[in-house]
């Protein structure tokens, strides 16, 4: 396996992301990982290597900075927050990292997925929304509040989310919302529910069930397992 760090900018903000690749030469399909409130950590750069390791490049992008991780909920709240009051600018430095991925030498331009875990999860749909030329997105565990700045969404991507039953973060009628949506953009979509799941399920760090917060190892396989099989799928 071949891993490097990739610098690129966006509006003049250093990012740098984790590229994990099979060491066989060649372009391979490629899955860019959002992720979750804290910036991108040794989790996504795992599920980098993870994705590697099936044959895919797996590409951990960065949205805050290059070295900026959040240490604990009131600093990753205050870094998620400014992009969840401007999506558009969220969606742009989305679009950024799907470009420098794009041109990457091990990658095929033409067959890319995106997945993302909880506020990553938001990143990605907003991805497939703004009408990103993208294979399929991936939500896990992630946050279904639709963008104001885009009414009508033009996804061409194929959508799969991962949704825990219990996730207080994601009540029950933001789910029916998400479904309807995706209806009405006449989207092919998948969502699967995981009963007795809270939020942050892939997460083995996650444990505070007060908040609505625990890893469920059962729901962890089982939804890798599923995007497994939509990668599989989609490429």
């Amino acid at each position: 396996m071949a891993e490097r760090f990739v610098d690129y900018q966006h509006n003049q903000v250093d990012l740098e992301g984790f590229m994990a690749s099979p060491d066989a030469a060649g372009k391979r399909p490629a899955v860019l990982i959002a992720h979750a409130w804290a910036g991108r950590s040794p989790f996504e750069c795992d599920k980098a290597r993870s994705l590697a390791a099936l044959g895919y490049s797996g590409f951990a992008l960065d949205l805050y900075g290059k070295g900026i991780l959040g240490q604990n909920a009131e600093q990753n709240a205050g870094l998620m927050q400014p992009f969840l009051q401007d999506r558009a600018n969220l969606q742009a430095r989305l679009q950024k990292a799907l470009e420098v991925l794009r041109s990457q030498p091990e990658v095929d331009p033409e067959r890319i997925a995106a997945i993302g875990f909880c506020f990553g999860g938001l990143c990605v749909l907003d991805l497939a929304r703004s009408g990103a030329d993208l294979r399929g997105v991936a939500s896990i565990h992630g946050l279904f509040v639709p963008p104001p700045n885009i009414s009508k969404p033009n996804i061409t991507a194929k959508v799969l989310a991962l949704h825990g039953h219990d996730d207080p973060m994601v009540p029950v009628d933001a789910v029916t919302a998400f479904k309807q949506e995706m209806t009405d953009a006449g989207t092919d979509w998948q969502l699967h529910v995981y009963g007795r799941t809270m939020h942050a399920f892939t997460h083995p760090e996650a444990n505070d069930p007060g908040h609505g917060l625990a890893y469920d190892a059962k729901a962890d396989r089982r939804s890798w397992r599923t995007l497994v099989d939509f990668l599989e799928e989609i490429f």
